[in-house]
Formats: C-alpha cells, structure tokens, sequence
C-alpha cells in the first residue's frame, strides 16, 4: 500500500510539475507554439515519466533504508540521526542570508538549487560524521563508564553483531561462546532461520524433526537467558533460501555471520563480509600437536589403508596410527610424525612406538 501511495505522489507530482512548468517558459519561446494545450500535455507526460522512475529508485532506497533501522544498533541509529539533523540545521542556517537576497528572475533557479544541493551536501556530511564519532556522545549519558569512554576516543572499536546461521543454532556450541564471554555485541537470528527452524520442526523426517526442536529450544533458553541481547530481525528479504537472505542481512548490519557451513563461508567471504566460521574458530582453539611428541592413544577402529589403526586425541582430532591395526581397543605409546589441514578439519598422523621383543 505504501509503495503504490509512493508511486502515485511522484507520477502527480511530476505531471504537474510539467503541467504548470509551462508558465516559467520565456516568452519567447511561448510565443512560437502554436499548440499551448498540446506542450502542455507533452510536458505533462514527460515529467510524469521521470517522477516515475523516481518513486521506483525512492521506493528501493526506502526498503533498504527501513531494513537498516529495523537492525540497526539504537545507539548507532541514534548517533546517526543527531548528525542528520545538526547537518541540516548548519545547511539552512547558512542558506538564510542567500535566500533573503533579491535576485533578478533570470538567475532566481539559483535559490532552490543552491537549497537543495546545500541540504544534501551537510546532511550527508552530518550523518557520516556521526557514524564515525558519534559513540561520543555515550560520554553524556554514562561518563564513569571506562568501555564509553574508549569507545568514544575510539581505543576501543565498539562490538559488532552476530548473526546466527540456522547451522551453528542446531550446532548448540554457540551456548558455551556466550557463556564463556568469547562473543561480545548483540545476537541477531534472522526471521528466515526462525522459519527454517520451524520447516524442520514440523518435518516427517525424525532426524531433521529432531533438529528443528533443538534449535528452537535452543533459542528459548538463550531468549530466557539473555533477554534483550538476543534480537529477532523480523525484515523479510527477498532471495532464493536463507542463506542469501542471511548475506543480505549480515551486509545490511554491518554484522558478523556465524556459521558452521563451509560453502556460506567462502560466499560471503567472496562478498567481502565479516563471518566466523564455528569448526575453523574450534580447530584453531585446539592443543597443537607437533611431530616428535609422546602421546597415550587408545586404537578405537581400523584405518582405511592397511596396517592402520585409528584413534582420538581428547579435543576429537583423529589420529591415524601405522602398524596397529590388530591393537583395537587398546591404549598405544605412539608418537606424532605429522599433520594434515583439511577443510572438514585436522587429521594427525602418527606412528606405534613398538617394545623391543623380550631376548629369548
């Protein structure tokens, strides 16, 4: 309804702008037209055309601009706003001596020309400068807060927000990060990953069905624990699933992406936005292995080559050990020899540290 209203006002508003823009035409030129009725129909049409196209580039300037706010941090949004309005006022306050200047009606265009270009130019001016520096103004309202104060000298770069993956909510690591202070600013779930939650929850599949309840469980014991920290993003963005709405959203906020989805990853790092990667952050939070330590391993199955036993390190990195095969289930001096990066994970190779036979 809103956006039909929109493109109504501009497609009036141009007509008539061609309409009675007929009027401010030279005399001269009037006077060679022979059809008054006629230009004023073409122009009419003409200004109708361009106020067309632009309510359809208002209208797409205005879903993104409303996507914005609905995401947006309030003190960000707030910040923003002040430097919109300090930014206009400086632009009007300058253009008042211009205004009041008397000017001969050739030159006259200049008063709303230089209006609307001063307008843009120190409101534009005004809102970049206050998200840059408007976190300054945390010192106003809580100046015994050291975290405010770094902030506004920008010490300290303030949080930015984490945007969960339908993947890493099922997951159910993304609990103890919270728990363990690791993750800082505000967590944001996106309505597509609610609905696909949802979609899962309510599958015939036991497994997926199984899936969709613990995230949604999940969700509601972070909601309980977190309260207000935890945001439901209700924007609906147009795209094939929830992971291109997910990439819409993250480079709207401005957020992180967490995920565990390795193909999400390279997308978005591909679209150069912020993403955390869960199994890269637990890989790299492992205890490193070297070649040349002395570990206790216990052999739980076979290898896939011959001769090769398997095994796990505490963290749950697997251990593939020569020569013990035949030594399933039990407990192995074994020493590293190597280690592989994969992108499913790490894979550590080692070797039986065989006792010497007993002399005969």
């Amino acid at each position: 309804m809103v956006d039909t209203l929109i493109l109504v006002l501009f497609l009036v508003s141009g007509a008539a702008t061609g309409w009675l823009g007929v009027d401010l035409l030279p005399e001269d030129l009037l006077i060679q037209v022979s059809d008054l009725a006629k230009l004023r129909w073409e122009l009419g049409g003409f200004g109708a055309f361009v106020a067309l196209l632009a309510g359809l580039f208002f209208q797409q300037l205005r879903r993104r601009l409303m996507a914005q706010v609905r995401s947006m941090p309030t003190d960000l949004l707030v910040s923003r706003a002040v430097g919109l309005i300090l930014g206009l006022l400086v632009a009007n306050l300058l253009l008042a001596p211009i205004l009041l200047l008397p000017l001969p009606w050739e030159v006259v265009f200049v008063k709303p020309l230089a209006a609307v270009l001063s307008n843009v130019f120190f409101g534009v001016l005004g809102y970049n400068l206050a998200e840059v520096h408007g976190r300054t103004l945390l010192r106003l309202f809580n100046p015994a807060s050291t975290e405010a104060l770094l902030v506004a000298e920008g010490v300290l770069l303030p949080a930015t927000a984490k945007i969960l993956d339908t993947s890493v909510i099922i997951d159910g690591r993304i609990r103890g990060l919270l728990e363990s202070g690791l993750l800082e600013g505000q967590v944001i779930v996106a309505q597509a990953v609610i609905d696909e939650l949802q979609a899962l929850a309510d599958s015939s599949n036991n497994e997926k069905r199984g899936k969709g309840r613990r995230g949604l469980i999940l969700l509601a014991a972070l909601r309980e624990t977190y309260g207000r920290r935890l945001v439901v993003n209700t924007t609906r963005y147009e795209g094939a699933g929830a992971d291109e709405k997910l990439l819409k959203l993250t480079a709207d906020t401005g957020g992180t992406l967490l995920t565990t989805d390795y193909g999400l990853t390279k997308v978005a790092q591909v679209q150069e936005l912020k993403v955390m990667n869960l199994s890269e952050l637990v890989i790299a939070l492992r205890p490193e292995v070297r070649p040349g330590d002395a570990l206790q391993l216990k052999i739980v199955r076979e290898g896939k080559e011959a001769e090769q036993g398997v095994g796990y390190l505490e963290d749950g990195t697997m251990v593939v050990v020569e020569a013990a095969r035949g030594r399933i289930g039990e407990r192995l001096p074994v020493t590293i020899t190597g280690a592989l990066q994969t992108p499913a994970g790490r894979m550590v190779f080692a070797r039986w540290d065989q006792e010497p036979a007993p002399p005969r």
